[in-house]
């Protein structure tokens, strides 16, 4: 049995954000059911690459849920929503402000029909404030938080992350914040509203460059490849490519030079004797570990590295990650069997429970495929459900 095996999730939410978080829960056992608009589904349904004609985007984010397909604009489908609401715990929306108004299935509407209800929107920049009208992205939230002001080297151009960093971090955001709402509910019987910013919700990471500002008035700048306070934390050339070496104290510095380099010479260096030295003479110091490790290859300094427990690892490009050993030992790659795609491979799960791992019960939806069953269940006969199909209520 899974841990969130009676927890009941609407899940209104399209692209990423909300996806996430509603994929996250049904892992750990939620009964998710994804409430697709009948125009199309969620947009990254057309979102490449596709295999047969089915979005792989899709499918590697919406696993263990059930699609039904509502035209929540239609006061029939609102009535089903409303009854599915009244027996769910949980609804997560991404709406941009104020449309759940609009369509009649904002929290305050639910709320009087299921006091109990845990309500999540994530939106661009939350439900108040002078900017909560405005549409925001990902990468609108990296340019106004200042991620991609510290990102990338010097006096060049600012970079966003390799990855959707703050959609992301807004569903993990939402899970952790569900729950704690759910425990709340399970002590008081209160539900609650949840607003999660996705400009916002990165911001507590920050906690290092917050000590400095906030502290110093000091503005965190791009370092490239080295790190912003310890020294050597950093890419470091080797003969054939580049490993990250992670001296992020003086024990493992001081390993580095003796077991790693045979250099305990550098220990005593008036440049690089405490972790601030080295990181006032990195160019140095970069300049001269670069020139030792340029006559090896990265395979010789990363099994040094490890026989003197020395932080350090390869550089990958993805595909290296998801065919390195440990990540597979460790059910990081998972293989799953999609009715139109076939077997197709996803990415695992992070956390690991003793007692109730997460589990792969289903793959993602085909475009409202539960829509009759969730229907069914809810006593709405066959012919009533084809006339409502025929009607564009439900697809």
């Amino acid at each position: 049995m899974l841990p969130l095996h009676k927890l009941k999730v609407l899940d209104i939410s399209q692209i990423m954000a909300g996806p996430y978080c509603t994929m996250v829960l049904a892992d750990m056992g939620a009964e998710v059911i994804k409430v697709e608009k009948t125009n199309g589904g969620d947009d990254s349904r057309q979102m490449g690459p596709y295999v047969n004609d089915e979005s792989t985007c899709f499918s590697q984010i919406n696993r263990n849920k059930k699609s039904i397909s509502l035209n929540l604009k239609d006061e029939r489908a609102r009535q089903i929503f409303y009854r599915l609401a009244e027996d769910a715990d949980v609804i997560v929306e991404n709406y941009r402000t104020g449309v759940t108004k609009s369509l009649k299935i904002d929290y305050d509407t639910i709320k009087a029909i299921n006091p109990g209800i845990v309500y999540c929107s994530i939106s661009g920049y939350g439900q108040t404030g002078p900017y909560s009208h405005r549409g925001g992205f990902d990468l609108v939230a990296q340019g106004m938080s200042g991620l991609m002001s510290m990102t990338g080297e010097p006096g060049r151009r600012p970079l966003k992350t390799g990855i959707a960093v703050y959609d992301i971090g807004a569903g993990i955001t939402a899970v952790y914040s569900i729950l704690a709402a759910h425990i709340h509910k399970m002590n008081t019987g209160e539900g609650q509203h949840i607003d999660i910013a996705i400009t916002e919700c990165g911001l507590p990471w920050f906690a290092w460059e917050a000590a400095a500002y906030f502290a110093e008035g000091r503005v965190p700048e791009p370092t490239g490849w080295r790190h912003r306070v310890s020294a050597p934390y950093q890419a470091i050339k080797t003969r054939d490519g580049y490993l990250m070496l992670g001296c992020a104290n003086q024990r493992t510095w001081e390993r580095l030079c003796g077991d790693v380099l045979g250099r305990e010479d550098l220990m005593a260096d008036p440049r690089f004797i405490t972790n601030h030295d080295r990181g006032q003479h990195v160019e140095a110091l970069e300049t001269l570990l670069e020139e030792i490790m340029a006559e090896q290859d990265t395979d010789h300094w990363l099994a040094l590295c490890d026989q003197a427990g020395v932080p350090a690892g390869p550089i990958n490009d993805f595909g290296q990650a998801m065919q390195d050993e440990h990540y597979l030992a460790r059910g990081m790659v998972e293989e799953m069997e999609h009715p139109v795609i076939g077997k197709m491979k996803t990415i695992g799960f992070p956390s690991k429970f003793s007692r109730t791992p997460s589990q792969i019960r289903s793959p993602a939806p085909l475009f409202g495929q539960h829509t009759d069953e969730v229907l069914a269940s809810l006593g709405m006969s066959e012919p009533e459900r084809n006339i409502l199909r025929e009607e564009g209520c439900i697809k």
